[in-house]
C-alpha cells in the first residue's frame, strides 16, 4: 500500500488516495519538478509480480500515450520504481458520469446529447488510433464544472493491430455495458464501443439501466436475447429521432449498428433538427436475433393439428352412433333422391360457368391490385445517387453541388483540423464520397479548421521545464533550448527563462519551433559535508532555491554535536524549485546513569592472636 508522503521515482509525493481497483489503485500526487498535481495509477502489489497483469498494465500505458484529444485523459509519464508499475495521468476535479446520474437521474435532453457528442469524439479518435477501449462505462469518464468530460481507463483497451493479446481475449467490461458478441464470447470490434455507448446514452435519457438481473450471467443473457425497452414509453417527451439512435447504437446484430463512432456522432448532429421532427421509428436491414421462424412455425402448427385430431372416446362413440342413424335415413330416401338426380345435373353445370365466371373476375382483381402495390411502386422507388466528391470546395459551393446531385445537406458542420485543406473549405462527406445511397439523404459535411495557431506569450522569468511542456504537449510546438551567458548570476535560477528568439504576440503554426534561452550558470548542489555547513546555512540556501527540507538527526559521538553528517542530493545533482533535499546531523546520544553498586559489608572485627 502506497502511504502519503511517499515519493515515487523521487518525483511524484502521494498525497491521498482517490480510487481503488481490483488491478490498480489510484492517488492524487505532486509532482515536484513541474509543480502540478498529477493523478498516479499503480499497480497492485500483489499483482506486481505476476508477468500477465505487468503486460497488460504496460499494455494500458502503450495504448493511452498514443491517443490527444480533448475529451481523453492524457498521459504524462510511465515507468517502474523498486517493483512499483505506475502510470502518471492528468488530474481532473469532478465527478464521474455514474454519480452525476446517481445525484440527479435523468439528465436533460440537451446535456445528454452534449455529453454524447464529446464521448463519440473522443472514441472517434481513439478507433482512428486503431484502439478500441472495450470497457466504456460512465464510472471511467469524467465530467469537469465546465461540463467538459473526459475519457479514462483505457486498462483493457486493445489494439486492432496488437500481436501481444491474451490468447482467451477474455471478455473483462461492466456487464451492464456489454455488447452481444462480447457476452457471447466472439471477441470485440469498433462496433463494440458503439454498442456501450448506446447503453450509456439509454442511462443518461432515463436514469437507469436497460437490464438488470441478479447476477452477472443472467444480465449477460439479456444483452444476448432481449430487445432493449423503449425509452419513448418512459417518457414520450423523448423524439423518435433520439430513441433511434440509442436502438441503431444498441442492435444485437453489429451490422445494424453505426458503422464506426464519426458516423453515430454526424447522426447526433442533427438528431434534433427541424427535418427529422416526424421521424419514424428505426427498421433495421439485417435480422437482429438468428432464429428460423417456419421452423418455429411449422412445430407450431404441427402441435396444434395433433390436439384437434384426438378427441375423447366417449365423443367418438357418440359420433359413429349418429352416423349410423343417419345411414339408415337416407337409406331410406335413396329411392325419392334418384328421382331428382336429373334436374340437379342440369343446376350443377350451371352453377359451375358461375363459378369459372366469378374466377375470372377474381384473377383479373389480384392482378390489378398486384399491379398497384408491387409494379408501380418499382417504377416509382426513390433512385440510388452517387455522392459526388466536394472535398476541398467552400461549404457554400458543396451545399450547392449536393442539392443539384439531389441530396439533403445537414445544418451544423463538423469542424476537424487538416493540414492539407484550408480552413472553412469541405475534408470529406458522411457518407463518403463515391457511394451509392438514397436520393435525398442528409449529407454531412466535415470543415476544416485549417492547422491550429498559438499565440505566443513573453516566457521571460518562467520555469523552461513548464513552458517546454506546455508548448510541446498543448500546441505541438518544436523547443528548443539553448544556454546563454549573462554578466551576473544573483538570484537567477539555472531554469529561468532569459529571453526568446520568437517575439510575444507572434502566431506559430502546429510543428513550427521556438527557442528559449536559460543562463549559462553551472547551478549544482554544494558539498555541503565537505564544507561543514551549519544547519542555519542549509535553512538560508533551501530558502533562496525554493527547495524542500526534510531534516534528520543521528545520535552519535564519532562527530561533535549538529556536525551535518551527509546530504541526499550530491554534488553533480542540479538544483530544480520544488525539490526536496533531505540532510543528516550529528547529535549526541543520550546517556542513561548506571547505578552506583552497592557497598559491601564489612567484615566483623575480632582480636588478631597479634594483638592478644
Amino acid at each position: 500500500m502506497i502511504e502519503k508522503g511517499q515519493k515515487i521515482n523521487d518525483r511524484y509525493e502521494i498525497i491521498k488516495s482517490i480510487g481503488e481497483g481490483g488491478m490498480a489503485n489510484v492517488y492524487l500526487a505532486y509532482d515536484t519538478i513541474l509543480d502540478r498535481r498529477v493523478a498516479i495509477k499503480v499497480l497492485r502489489g500483489d499483482l506486481s509480480n505476476d508477468e500477465k497483469f505487468v503486460r497488460r498494465f504496460q499494455r494500458e500505458a502503450l495504448s493511452a500515450s498514443s491517443l490527444s484529444h480533448p475529451n481523453i485523459v492524457e498521459m504524462y509519464d510511465v515507468g517502474e520504481d523498486n517493483g512499483i508499475y505506475y502510470i502518471v495521468m492528468e488530474y481532473i476535479e469532478g465527478k464521474t458520469l455514474k454519480q452525476l446520474i446517481k445525484k440527479r437521474g435523468s439528465i436533460t435532453l440537451s446535456e445528454a446529447i452534449d455529453i454524447m457528442l464529446q464521448l463519440t469524439d473522443g472514441i472517434s479518435h481513439a478507433h482512428d488510433s486503431y484502439i478500441i477501449h472495450r470497457d466504456l462505462k460512465p464510472q471511467n469518464i469524467l465530467i469537469k464544472e465546465d461540463g467538459t468530460i473526459k475519457i479514462t481507463d483505457f486498462g483493457i483497451a486493445m489494439a486492432l493491430n496488437s500481436t501481444q493479446l491474451t490468447q482467451t481475449n477474455s471478455v473483462m467490461g461492466s456487464v451492464h455495458y456489454l455488447p452481444p458478441e462480447q457476452a457471447s464470447g466472439k471477441g470485440s470490434t469498433i462496433r463494440s464501443d458503439i454498442y456501450s455507448m448506446g447503453i450509456l446514452f439509454y442511462e443518461l435519457l432515463t436514469g437507469s439501466l436497460p437490464f438488470k438481473g441478479d447476477n452477472a450471467v443472467e444480465i449477460a443473457l439479456k444483452q444476448m436475447r432481449d430487445d432493449i425497452p423503449s425509452i419513448r414509453k418512459k417518457n414520450p417527451a423523448i423524439p423518435q429521432s433520439v430513441e433511434n439512435v440509442v436502438l441503431k447504437a444498441t442492435a444485437k446484430n453489429p451490422k445494424n449498428r453505426y458503422a464506426d463512432a464519426k458516423e453515430m456522432h454526424a447522426d447526433l448532429l442533427t438528431v434534433l433538427s427541424d427535418e427529422r421532427v416526424d421521424e419514424k421509428r428505426i427498421e433495421f436491414k439485417y435480422p437482429e436475433h438468428e432464429v428460423d421462424d417456419s421452423t418455429k412455425s411449422i412445430t407450431t402448427v404441427k402441435k396444434k393439428t395433433e390436439e384437434k385430431i384426438k378427441e375423447p372416446k366417449k365423443e367418438e362413440k357418440k359420433k359413429e352412433k349418429e352416423e349410423e342413424e343417419e345411414g339408415e335415413e337416407n337409406a331410406e330416401n335413396k329411392e325419392e333422391q334418384e328421382e331428382f338426380y336429373d334436374e340437379d345435373d342440369k343446376i350443377v353445370k350451371g352453377t359451375n360457368i358461375v363459378i369459372w365466371i366469378l374466377t375470372g373476375v377474381f384473377v383479373i382483381a389480384v392482378i390489378t391490385v398486384a399491379s398497384i402495390f408491387l409494379i408501380i411502386p418499382y417504377f416509382n422507388k426513390t433512385p440510388d445517387v452517387l455522392v459526388p466528391d466536394v472535398s476541398n470546395l467552400t461549404i457554400i459551393d458543396a451545399e450547392k453541388k449536393l442539392k443539384e446531385s439531389g441530396f439533403e445537406v445537414a445544418i451544423e458542420t463538423v469542424k476537424e483540423e487538416s493540414s492539407t485543406v484550408e480552413k472553412g473549405d469541405v475534408i470529406k462527406t458522411s457518407p463518403s464520397a463515391g457511394r451509392t445511397v438514397k436520393k435525398g439523404t442528409t449529407i454531412t459535411l466535415y470543415e476544416s479548421t485549417g492547422i491550429p495557431t498559438h499565440v505566443v506569450e513573453d516566457y521571460t522569468g518562467k520555469n523552461y521545464l513548464e513552458v517546454k511542456t506546455e508548448l510541446e504537449k498543448l500546441y505541438g510546438l518544436e523547443v528548443k533550448i539553448e544556454k546563454k551567458d549573462i554578466e551576473t548570476t544573483e538570484e537567477i535560477s539555472s531554469q529561468e527563462i532569459i529571453g526568446q528568439d520568437v517575439e510575444a504576440g507572434t502566431e506559430l503554426l502546429k510543428g513550427d519551433s521556438i527557442t528559449l534561452y536559460i543562463p549559462n550558470i553551472d547551478n549544482k548542489y554544494p558539498d555541503m559535508v565537505k564544507e561543514e555547513w551549519t544547519l542555519d546555512d542549509v535553512k538560508a540556501f533551501c530558502d533562496k532555491y525554493g527547495v524542500t527540507l526534510i531534516i534528520e538527526y543521528l545520535p552519535t559521538n564519532q562527530f561533535p554535536e549538529g556536525t551535518l553528517i551527509s546530504q541526499s542530493r550530491t554534488p553533480e545533482d542540479d538544483i530544480y524549485r520544488g525539490a526536496t533535499l533531505k540532510v543528516t546531523f550529528a547529535q549526541k546520544p543520550v546517556t542513561t546513569p548506571t547505578p552506583s553498586p552497592s557497598p559491601s559489608p564489612s567484615p566483623s572485627s575480632s582480636p588478631s592472636e597479634e594483638d592478644e
